[in-house]
């Protein structure tokens, strides 16, 4: 059973036509989690629209305008077992358009491979996936140094090492230790050191990305924390009742805990009992961190709740907010972020529009300190302190007290503006 390895959420990130998509359809099949029957009708619909070559990347680029454009639209998740561990993985777009979804995926990722092209090295993209997979929490990188087998790179030991040495600057700008991230040297379309150890590289003596990804750290779950978890949807089910779903981002919930929902719609929380708990049509008696689960509550009606509350028990209730300080990237905001700006702000399952109210400083992304005290706008590049006023109750958290609750990403006509995490709060009283 899957269950008896440790989870890991594990993100491809990196620039586009970097080769995320073919290094995971790579890994997949070569680590026997894909047949040969799939792949086969697969590679026959990438000759019929003419991407000959672009099968592996078909294996997560399942829909329709990703195969024609071949270009990773949506995040699509892919379960994956190895050695050690469960894997699901999470197939982030590295195309500009699309670093929303990127965002949604890394916020969710215990660890990331970051894909890096041999022949074109270090891309606007790189630099940004780099800094925002620090920036939410992604605790643990892999640098997979990709296409060693393409003209003008031929299995070069210096092409690969002149790579690695300009990803580590870009990485330790951004905050990562380099000591810590482990650099492998692959080509995923013919498949070496992916899963099988290639002969075209005698010079490299490091891991396959498999081997890489079976030495990550086992995530710790969170247990000592406070019981939160975020709903996704609530429904009503005959002869059960109140049906809440989501995922255990931090606690234990056991069945007759009791239980507190908030902001909840009049925002003073909501209390019950947890009456069952249910995962992949199983009763459990409790469910831990990363479980997603359905549970029935006793004592909160359908319209008490709603996506987007979270819930915990009764003598520790998520913290409602009535203004928050975050340390927020901004990425890619048309004009520039001035106080008075309200846009949406999607925390675990919630969106809440919160409006600037200060912009405390900006800071210097390499070193950390203060760059300009009280600037009268940020523009894209910046990495800022800034507090915000949510426009309704919103539970969210600092780092400190529940780094699982305190990442956001800002979003504004359709595109991610921004991110970033909770560093301080205001408690609602």
């Amino acid at each position: 059973m899957a269950e008896d390895k440790p989870h890991m959420n594990l993100v491809f990130i990196g620039h586009v036509d970097h080769g995320k998509s073919t290094t995971v359809g790579r890994l997949l099949f070569d680590s026997g989690n894909i047949d040969e029957q799939a792949m086969r009708k697969l590679k026959e619909k990438a000759e019929q629209l003419g991407k000959g070559g672009f099968e592996f990347a078909f294996v997560m680029d399942g829909l329709k305008e990703e195969q024609e454009r071949g270009v990773t639209i949506d995040l699509a998740h892919k379960e994956f077992k190895s050695d050690k561990f469960y894997f699901t993985i999470i197939d982030a777009p590295g195309h500009r358009d699309f670093v929303k979804n990127m965002i949604t995926g890394t916020s969710q990722a215990d660890a990331a491979v970051l894909v890096v092209a041999a022949n074109d090295g270090v891309n606007a993209q790189t630099i940004e996936h780099s800094r925002l997979s620090k920036i939410l929490g992604v605790s643990q990188l892999i640098v997979a140094v990709n296409k060693m087998d393409i003209s003008g790179v031929e299995y070069s030991e210096d092409k690969f090492k002149k790579v690695v040495e300009d990803v580590k600057k870009t990485l330790t700008t951004a905050g990562w230790k380099v000591d810590d991230v482990q650099f492998v040297a692959i080509a995923s379309l013919k498949g070496d050191n992916v899963v099988k150890k290639s002969d075209k590289m005698p010079w490299y003596q490091g891991k396959t990305l498999l081997d890489a990804l079976n030495s990550l750290n086992v995530p710790e779950k969170p247990t000592d924390l406070p019981l939160r978890l975020p709903l996704q949807d609530v429904y009503n089910i005959k002869g059960i009742g109140v049906v809440p779903v989501g995922k255990v981002e931090t606690g234990v919930m056991k069945v007759g805990d009791k239980v507190i929902v908030t902001p909840g719609r009049e925002g003073k929380g909501v209390t019950g009992e947890c009456k069952s708990i249910e995962m992949h049509h199983q009763q459990m008696q409790k469910a831990l961190p990363g479980d997603n689960v359905g549970f029935s509550v006793r004592g909160i009606g359908i319209k008490d709740i709603a996506r987007g509350d979270v819930l915990g028990h009764t003598d520790n209730p998520p913290t409602v907010a009535t203004e928050f300080t975050g340390q927020v990237v901004v990425m890619d905001h048309p004009s520039v972020i001035t106080i008075g700006y309200t846009p949406v702000f999607h925390i675990h399952t919630a969106q809440v529009a919160c409006r600037v109210t200060e912009i405390v400083k900006t800071l210097n992304p390499a070193t950390g300190e203060t760059l300009q005290e009280k600037p009268d706008f940020v523009k894209n590049g910046d990495i800022a302190i800034i507090k915000f006023k949510p426009v309704q109750a919103l539970v969210i958290e600092t780092q400190k007290d529940n780094p699982k609750l305190s990442r956001f990403a800002v979003r504004d006509s359709g595109k991610t503006v921004a991110a970033g995490v909770c560093v301080d709060l205001v408690k609602k009283a």
